[in-house]
Parts: structure tokens; C-alpha cells; sequence
């Protein structure tokens, strides 16, 4: 059974920071990207960023440079998510995502994950 289950949402203030994790189980860790893809209120989802298990490489939306920093412990089967200087409009569900095949997700094509966690709320209030 492939299960990934985020954790580490909250309430912040902005300006703050918040550090996600998605724990990996049911599959080779290293056979897969793992991503962020998150879901502002009354908004479509939105890629975030993404980590190839195989080889470190990273993406990032342009709205989260330099703010955010994804990482991952192949020991652990965990990918996290720091994020810095959490802004208002950073509010919303953070989904943590897989892709078969070893090679990042763009941000921007974050419908082709194969498999999805439950999200978990980060709410930034100003």
C-alpha cells in the first residue's frame, strides 16, 4: 500500500516559519520525485516545489525562491518542506505528491504526480 502522510501544519504569523514533513511508505523511495503542491482557498492547486530521491535535484515556484528549501532523508523515506518568511497569501493546503520515474515534476505540471497525501493547513495570519 503506498501511503504518504504529510504533517507539521499549523497557525503561523508572518514572517515566521514552518517546516513540513511527508513520510513515504509502500514503495522504493529512491525510484520516485516527491513533491509539494499546495490548494489556497477558492484558488486552483498550485506546485510548489519537488526533490528527486535519486540524485538531490530540486525546483522551485517562482513565489516561493528563496523562502522555501525542500530536502529529503532517503534513510528516514522522508521528504520536508522549511519554509521562511511565511507570507499571507502562503496560506493554504499542502499536499505532499509522488512520481514514478526518478525525474522532477515542473511546478507547473503537478498533475502528473502518481500518487497524493491527505494535505495538512498552513494558515499565515498578518
Amino acid at each position: 500500500e503506498v501511503q504518504l502522510v504529510e504533517s507539521g501544519g499549523g497557525l503561523v504569523q508572518a514572517g515566521g516559519s514552518l517546516r513540513l514533513s511527508c513520510a513515504a511508505s509502500g514503495f522504493t523511495f529512491d525510484d520516485y520525485a516527491i513533491g509539494w503542491v499546495r490548494q489556497a482557498p477558492g484558488k486552483g492547486r498550485e506546485g510548489v516545489s519537488c526533490i528527486s530521491n535519486s540524485d538531490g535535484s530540486t525546483n522551485y515556484a517562482d513565489s516561493v525562491k528563496g523562502r522555501f528549501t525542500i530536502s529529503s532523508d532517503n534513510a528516514k523515506n522522508t521528504v520536508y518542506l522549511q519554509m521562511n518568511s511565511l507570507k499571507p497569501e502562503d496560506t493554504a493546503v499542502y499536499y505532499c505528491a509522488a512520481d514514478f520515474g526518478m525525474q522532477l515534476v515542473p511546478p507547473g505540471l503537478y498533475s502528473t504526480y502518481d500518487y497524493w497525501g491527505q494535505g495538512t493547513q498552513v494558515t499565515v495570519s498578518s
